[in-house]
């Protein structure tokens, strides 16, 4: 087809403004592996903040973050929990067990889409004899992406935490897209990360940088954390050229409303053509209707398919009136 592909398949493919390229090009740069990069340090320091953590180590990814934090928090052949369809769980290549040798064992969504209820959590954590598994990690995603970027706010963050802290166990948030569920709810990001052992948040998604997350901890956490970063081959030497960008990314916070404005037009749209969808609380939509995605590849609108239903994302390179004419396509 010669209409413009309207790319809906992730809010990962997003591409630098000129902006962002600019300031990647003038970055004041050093060698981060021997001396901390200036503009990497400055990125770390604002994120921490904003998290509300002590220090913050950028990583070239989401899922070395999320492997670095299983690497600090899991001892050989220990247990940690996640609900169903986590990132950690499906999506990194076993790397939980493979690298981090941790045993998943899986929640079900029983408090809402993504999550699991404070219930749920300490019924997880049994106790048995010395051959027993030993679960000692909560895992959680906020936004949720297997569930449609579903939100879980302050009060329920808190009762999970409290749940995982009364039944012994450590606490790391994947955080990728919280960005987006603080702008979904209104509320500063550290009411969401606050608390856990670990954060790891992403500069790459719906905020447009071209590469990286960061992890977030308390200092001495964080010292172990860049020591792993180098063992996976993470040392980033003239860093500040991506990090320039993480920082003006970190200004695109507040425009993640527009995305799910965006998705929310999306999904009425779709329901008004008969698709089955459900109420997009952020920037994805998962819907179930009578194309395929290789059907809507031939119209020009390009999606993947999730958990069953074909999954909708977007994002700061696709406009309202691309929303529309995918729409009008249809």
């Amino acid at each position: 087809m010669s209409a413009r592909t309207i790319d809906l398949r992730s809010d990962t493919i997003t591409r630098p403004d000129a902006a962002m390229r600019k300031a990647m090009a003038d970055a004041e740069v050093g060698d981060d592996v021997l001396d901390h990069d200036p503009t990497m340090a400055r990125l770390e320091e604002r994120v921490a903040s904003m998290l509300g953590y002590e220090s913050a180590l950028w990583v070239p990814s989401g899922s070395m973050g999320n492997l670095i934090a299983l690497m600090l928090h899991l001892r050989r052949g220990d247990a940690f929990l996640a609900p169903e369809f986590a990132h950690v769980l499906g999506s990194e290549l076993g790397t939980a067990a493979w690298l981090a040798q941790g045993m998943p064992q899986v929640l079900p969504h029983d408090a809402g889409p993504g999550r699991p209820s404070p219930e749920t959590v300490r019924a997880a954590v049994g106790t048995g004899p010395y051959f027993a598994l030993a679960t000692t990690l909560l895992c959680l995603e906020n936004t949720h992406n297997f569930a449609g970027g579903a939100v879980f706010d302050g009060a329920e963050w808190s009762a999970l935490l409290e749940a995982a802290r009364s039944v012994g166990l450590l606490v790391h948030l994947d955080g990728a897209r919280v960005w987006n569920a603080a702008a979904a709810l209104g509320v500063p990001v550290s009411d969401l990360t606050r608390g856990a052992d670990t954060v790891q948040v992403c500069l790459s998604k719906g905020l447009g940088a071209p590469v990286g997350s960061v992890l977030a901890a308390d200092s001495a956490r964080i010292t172990e954390a860049r020591r792993i970063r180098k063992m996976l081959g993470g040392g980033v030497r003239q860093g500040g050229i991506l990090a320039a960008a993480g920082l003006l990314a970190l200004d695109n916070v507040d425009s993640l409303t527009v995305d799910h404005v965006n998705a929310t037009l999306l999904a009425d749209g779709l329901r008004e053509r008969g698709w089955t969808v459900g109420q997009p609380q952020t920037n994805i939509v998962l819907a179930e209707g009578s194309l395929s995605v290789a059907q809507l590849a031939e119209l020009g609108i390009a999606a993947v398919t999730v958990t069953g239903k074909i999954r909708f994302v977007t994002h700061r390179d696709v406009s309202e009136s691309d929303i529309r004419e995918a729409l009008n396509r249809l």
